[in-house]
């Protein structure tokens, strides 16, 4: 069967988006050590595939969904965040972790696996906006202002998995949890249990609509704490009164879907199922027929009868890749534009075979690691989130 899929129009800065260049004024670009296989190189798959083959057991390669399709091929595993963080766990005989992720994925690998496994991310520069929005140091004087204010021993922190291994190890320290968008709700119904406020970190998104619209909160009971402002933009008195103090950070790519694109396709598309990530803004989230994680999507259109049409707002590499396989169905990216993440789209063919070659000749390229004492505390969080009913 054809498959109906469209592609969004390429622009330059979709170009960009794609990992098909560089602006030094936003990206941290860190350049390989080494000889960096040409994209235009015919023979990479075969080399990429030697490479692999040659090491065996000793690497387990993972692949998070956002990734390109060229990626995922040589993927052992393919997940969200979390999944393959817990699935690198379960390799305790893999020497290498090759993560084809981004460095705060590859951060948590590294806390969840053993003191003998080296996690290697491809590129360096496959970062992540969101986390890098909640920079530790502004994340303590936030807390400081709490405990001059005389409510920090109410306020409970929670991170989301997309925050840098430093702000989950904050969140350890003080008594917090780690969530996913998968158990968002559940880790707040937690923190309500230890508190009578959360302290959610860094997007403010999943944040607002999960205690809203599952949690039966009001948006006058969310403040946003923005770490550019004095005091966080906020009054006291609405610190106080707060039940969520949200931090001011967004996924670059879910924040980009408008209540305008939903109107859009369902004017376009007659009888079309919007379905959206919890990162997205909390009116496109209301206007949407379904919310849910990455993992909630891909299962809500496995499961879609053939014949019906769906436009998702989440990453441009998955929704094509699920349209490309289901072509029974009608399967769209929610918005006209192209929408790559960027920072994922650093990691393409030619960094995993670098990476994997030089693996090969006995040297580990680009290896994560985090600092003993930050990764006992992250262990902390992340292990309550594991205990969570």
């Amino acid at each position: 069967m054809t498959s109906t899929w469209t592609e969004p129009a390429n622009t330059p800065l979709a170009l960009l988006l794609l990992g098909q260049g560089t602006d030094p004024a936003s990206e941290r670009g860190v350049d390989c050590p080494g000889d960096l296989p040409a994209p235009s190189d015919p023979d990479l798959v075969a080399r990429a595939t030697a490479a692999k083959a040659a090491l065996g057991d000793r690497v387990f390669v993972l692949g998070h969904h956002y990734q390109r399709d060229e990626v995922i091929q040589f993927a052992d595993v393919t997940g969200d965040s979390f999944k393959l963080a817990r699935e690198a766990a379960a390799r305790p005989d893999a020497e290498f972790i090759v993560f084809c992720g981004v460095h705060f994925m590859a951060e948590s690998a590294d806390i969840l696996t053993t003191e003998a496994q080296k996690v290697v991310l491809p590129d360096l520069a496959a970062g992540c906006s969101m986390a890098d929005m909640a920079v530790l140091g502004q994340v303590e004087t936030a807390w400081e202002q709490f405990t001059d204010l005389g409510i920090a021993g109410d306020v409970v922190p929670v991170t989301y998995m997309n925050s840098s291994a430093d702000i989950k190890g904050f969140v350890g320290r003080n008594g917090g949890v780690v969530c996913t968008s998968s158990n968002a709700k559940r880790a707040l119904d937690w923190a309500f249990e230890q508190g009578q406020k959360v302290f959610f970190l860094p997007d403010q998104h999943l944040g607002r609509n999960t205690a809203v619209l599952d949690m039966g909160f009001t948006l006058d009971d969310c403040v946003l704490y923005d770490p550019h402002k004095p005091g966080g933009g906020l009054t006291a008195e609405q610190l106080r009164d707060a039940k969520m103090i949200l931090w001011r950070g967004h996924c670059s790519v879910h924040g980009r879907f408008t209540i305008e694109s939903v109107r859009e396709v369902r004017e376009r598309v007659p009888g079309v199922n919007v379905i959206v990530h919890p990162e997205c803004r909390h009116e496109v989230v209301r206007a949407a027929d379904q919310v849910g994680s990455t993992e909630y999507i891909i299962k809500a259109l496995e499961a879609a009868p053939a014949g019906s049409a769906w436009a998702v707002g989440t990453e441009l590499n998955l929704v094509r890749r699920m349209a490309l396989e289901h072509p029974d169905k009608r399967i769209m990216f929610l918005d006209r534009a192209v929408c790559y993440c960027s920072t994922m789209n650093r990691i393409d063919l030619p960094h995993l075979v670098w990476a994997l070659e030089e693996l090969v000749a006995g040297r580990v390229p680009n290896q994560i690691t985090v600092d003993p004492d930050t990764a006992k505390y992250a262990r902390v969080a992340l292990d309550q989130m594991l205990a969570l009913p």
